[in-house]
């Protein structure tokens, strides 16, 4: 079954080709194929983990090429714990979109080149392909951002073109130094070449540095984080809740496997700045991104600063280049992606209930859709880091990693992220639960008699108003029916807040699957 590795790439792509083809004939072509597709992914995603979990790491040279020459495909404990990510999340998306939409059959074929993309990027062992897997990605990214219906949305997804453009050029550039400098573009093959090269050496200094920037912009990292916040408040709530599960989450694992597939801890050994610089930036991104978020009155923009500051800490994590410390990083990356789509399909299915998206607009929601309210609240706990919950096992390896190296700073910085994450779910949490929902404007109108008593009288005639009568019924009936939380939204919504509490339950096994990978490192 090495094949499947291919097909977790392939499988998407085809499928994507489908929507587009028969969506001329059938109207729901795009939905009933991207489920079968995810279906099929997900299949896929488990017989890769399967493999590794009972065989170790494995890697398929596609069309049998040998590397360094071929394409190198690599599964191991990490790449396949996030493929099976990828197909959940995938899954999960498919199905709250179809009551939430978009419906378009595009949509659906953006979407599967998209999970092409990441998967991609989660199983590469090649920089160039690399690139090319984060191209698909952001190309598709930048699609399905603009596909929401208010032109604000069009003009995120110009910002994110634009900014994603400049970072993946930046990286391209970082991948030619790279080749100039030793002939290849095979990670495990550059591992090897780059000490013979020098890692002093200025076209392995500069290949570095437009690798890390170029992904950095990826992963919003502070002050390459400007293309976010508008990506997740203006997409329709099922883009938001994928794309912030997964695709800032593939650059920053894109940025592990350059810093420690490709450049190894030996580099950190001979080049320390390096890596002191990218502790630095990572640190103030966490800060900037915890202190933006608790200014923030819209949800969905609350939580895109967030992701600012959890892959801040994500990426310390990775830089501070201890095992602890980089165990804590993986975790985060992991539990994040659960925590941070739940949460986005919580807002969009809070706010159909609340009949709007900012913290003072959920007030007394929880009266109104309480299981979704709990989960909405479990998971932004997790977030902020109460044990049991996955949030907890990543922050608390990150901060144990941190102290080990000796890098005081960053354990500070992750101590007041964590109480700037409590402030800015505290106000939500007790909007929703010790607040009252504001009297609906039609009852305070209500109230207001008129006082010529001409209502009354159009009443007593059974005339006109009889017809407006039924007509504000069956108004009412509707928005009942959209003022209603889905089945697919709540059982996401609870799903993620189950797994967040689950996978922190279980954070030691989820550990052992990626000692193995570690262990080659360190």
């Amino acid at each position: 079954m090495t094949d499947a590795v291919a097909l977790l790439v392939a499988v998407p792509i085809l499928f994507a080709l489908l929507p587009v083809t028969v969506g001329g004939v059938w109207d729901r072509a795009g939905w009933a194929t991207a489920a079968v597709a995810a279906l099929v992914h997900l299949g896929l995603s488990l017989s890769v983990a399967a493999k590794v979990f009972s065989s170790g790491s494995f890697t398929y040279a596609v069309g049998n090429y040998t590397p360094p020459f071929g394409i190198e495909l690599v599964a191991d404990g990490v790449s396949a714990t996030l493929v099976v990510l990828t197909s959940v999340v995938t899954v999960a998306v498919v199905a709250y979109a179809r009551t939430a939409g978009p419906h378009s059959n595009s949509f659906y074929s953006e979407l599967l080149l998209l999970t092409a993309g990441i998967s991609g990027v989660f199983v590469t062992g090649d920089v160039f392909n690399l690139y090319v897997f984060i191209e698909i990605t952001g190309l598709a990214t930048y699609a399905l951002v603009a596909t929401g219906d208010d032109p604000a949305a069009a003009l995120a997804s110009l910002k994110y073109l634009l900014v994603g453009t400049i970072g993946a050029s930046l990286y391209l550039l970082g991948v030619g130094y790279l080749y100039i400098a030793t002939g290849t573009l095979n990670m495990a093959d550059l591992s090897t070449l780059l000490p013979e090269v020098g890692y002093g050496s200025p076209l392995v200094l500069t290949g570095f540095a437009l690798l890390v920037v170029g992904l950095a912009v990826k992963a919003a990292l502070f002050p390459l984080h400007t293309w976010q916040p508008g990506a997740y408040a203006e997409s329709p709530d099922s883009v938001t809740a994928y794309i912030s599960a997964l695709v800032s989450t593939a650059a920053a694992y894109a940025l592990f496997r350059i810093v420690y597939a490709v450049f190894t801890p030996a580099f950190d050994a001979a080049v320390p700045f390096a890596l002191d610089a990218l502790v630095v930036l990572a640190s103030v991104s966490v800060v900037v991104g915890s202190v933006l978020a608790v200014l923030q009155s819209d949800l969905k923009r609350m939580l895109a600063y967030s992701s600012v500051a959890q892959f801040g800490l994500v990426i310390a994590g990775f830089a501070i280049a201890n095992s602890t410390a980089v165990t804590g990083g993986l975790v985060h990356l992991v539990g994040h992606a659960v925590m941070k789509a739940g949460l986005f399909v919580g807002v969009g299915a809070l706010a159909s209930v609340a009949g709007g998206r900012t913290v003072d607009d959920l007030a007394g929601v929880a009266d109104r859709a309480p299981l979704t309210s709990a989960a909405f609240a479990v998971l932004a706990f997790a977030l902020v880091g109460v044990p049991p919950a996955i949030g907890f096992a990543g922050k608390w390896h990150i901060v144990l990693g941190a102290v080990e190296g000796g890098r005081w700073g960053v354990a500070l910085v992750a101590v007041v992220s964590t109480l700037l994450t409590l402030a800015y779910f505290a106000r939500v949490v007790e909007r929703m639960y010790f607040r009252d929902a504001p009297a609906p404007a039609e009852e305070v109108a209500g109230d207001a008699a008129s006082p010529d008593g001409g209502d009354d009288t159009l009443a007593a005639d059974g005339g006109e108003t009889s017809e407006s009568a039924a007509d504000e019924t069956v108004d009412a009936e509707a928005e009942a029916a959209a003022g209603s939380v889905s089945p697919a939204a709540r059982a996401i919504v609870v799903g993620a807040a189950v797994a967040a509490v689950v996978l922190g339950l279980f954070a030691v096994e989820l550990i052992d699957v990626f000692e193995p990978v570690l262990e080659v490192y360190f």
